[in-house]
């Protein structure tokens, strides 16, 4: 049996929150942005198994090894309908990219997240990332480039929530 077949997908237990954590940190730096990451595994652990989970998790083993993981969450979509999948992350450590481990992990959020008909499945990536982009061109997906993400955090989102108070 070769190493690819070991590969084996899971919903992510509280016990995975410590590895979860530390791919989570790789991906900002390879993003250049760990200076903005402000999670830690308390509040990664209260988001995914708190009272109110915000996002579920998986993760992908290698020989029993955590090597990737997707983070997902249910969105809604007006225009469609139904309900879809936002995947907030899609991470494979580097010694085991070009696998075929990351369009696993995606196609397993979609599967697991989306139920029996969903409406959209959607991420985000950086214009800078080509390897990323080109993946998911050959996976088919389209390049939304009408759309301008919108982002508030800091202190204008909480000058926000003061003055909705």
């Amino acid at each position: 049996m070769d190493a690819d077949t070991e590969f084996v997908i899971t919903e992510a237990a509280r016990g995975d929150v410590p590895v979860l954590f530390a791919m989570i940190r790789e991906l900002a730096e390879f993003e250049h942005l760990a200076s903005a990451l402000q999670v830690t595994p308390e509040s990664l652990d209260d988001a995914l198994f708190g009272a109110k989970p915000a996002a579920s998790a998986l993760v992908g083993r290698l020989a029993g090894e955590v090597v990737g993981y997707a983070v997902w969450y249910r969105t809604f979509s007006t225009f469609v309908g139904r309900p879809g999948v936002f995947l907030e992350d899609l991470y494979v450590r580097p010694e085991h990219r070009n696998r075929g481990f990351g369009r696993k992990l995606l196609e397993a959020a979609l599967h697991v997240g989306g139920g029996d008909n969903p409406g959209r499945y959607e991420w985000i990536t950086l214009r800078w990332n080509e390897n990323a982009l080109n993946f998911y061109r050959g996976l088919g997906a389209r390049l939304l480039n009408e759309w301008v993400g919108v982002r508030m955090s800091g202190k204008p989102l909480e000058r926000l929530l003061a003055e909705g108070a």
